[in-house]
């Protein structure tokens, strides 16, 4: 079970425990027989503000996994039963896994890795360098927040504020063509369906079908003016063209 962080004890301590929340969403489960190293590798997790759990079976980090979240696996390869091959195989494509082996040979490493490894950090191992290596995938892996400022070609678009600007005149857009306009800004020049907007703007179960989208792609482009460029793809659908 993943222990929650306590409470701030005092409002000196606040800072520092914002700072950590940031990074709570990060939940690490250490698959690690070794008592030792499973506990070195825990403290250093939760010294820097990781929720972290341990199990020190490959059947015991299926099922862990089963029960709840986890944003990364430190994996040992050497573990009772099934090995730590297995299990990434198991959960490859799922969660991303860094493989932690006393083994060092290439046929490992590259086996490792095929299998759906993320990295691989050999026995014995810096701790700080194996919660770098974990910060880095989980930087490579963890989805980004979206922008609150999108920007291009002059037009402006804030999504708190829900306000839009082009040469800093104010757009007068509906909610939807606001979301549109979003849509565009995030995938600007990439091709997009009138499917994959249907869903990104209205959600799969809107019963309007595509012919919405035509309608407020068509709105859209009136009240642009001309300061973006929304290319229609014959047969596919529409692209932000990138000025």
């Amino acid at each position: 079970m993943i222990d929650a962080p306590a409470a701030p004890a005092a409002a000196r301590q606040r800072g520092r425990l914002d700072s950590m929340r940031r990074r709570m969403g990060a939940c690490i489960l250490i698959v690690e027989d070794d008592r030792n190293i499973g506990n070195l590798v825990r403290q250093y997790l939760e010294r820097d503000g990781y929720q972290v759990a341990w199990v020190r079976s490959g059947e015991d980090g299926l099922a862990a996994l089963e029960r709840q979240r986890a944003d990364l696996v430190v994996l040992d390869v050497g573990l009772p039963g099934m090995d730590g091959f297995e299990v990434c195989r198991r959960i490859a494509g799922g969660t991303p896994v860094i493989m932690l082996t006393a083994r060092d040979e290439e046929v490992d490493r590259v086996l490792g890795l095929e299998l759906g490894a993320d990295d691989y950090v050999p026995k014995p191992f810096s701790p700080r360098e194996l919660v770098a290596r974990i910060k880095a995938v989980l930087r490579r892996t963890q989805p980004k927040p979206p922008g609150d400022v999108l920007a291009l070609g002059g037009v402006e678009l804030r999504r708190g504020a829900r306000e839009a600007t082009a040469s800093g005149a104010a757009l007068d857009l509906t909610m939807k063509e606001f979301d549109l306009l979003a849509c565009f800004l995030d995938n600007a020049g990439l091709a997009l369906t009138r499917e994959q907007l249907l869903e990104l703007v209205w959600g799969l179960e809107f019963p309007g079908g595509t012919r919405t989208v035509d309608q407020h792609v068509a709105q859209l482009r009136a009240k642009l003016d001309g300061a973006l460029t929304i290319e229609t793809l014959r047969g596919v659908g529409y692209k932000l063209v990138r000025p």
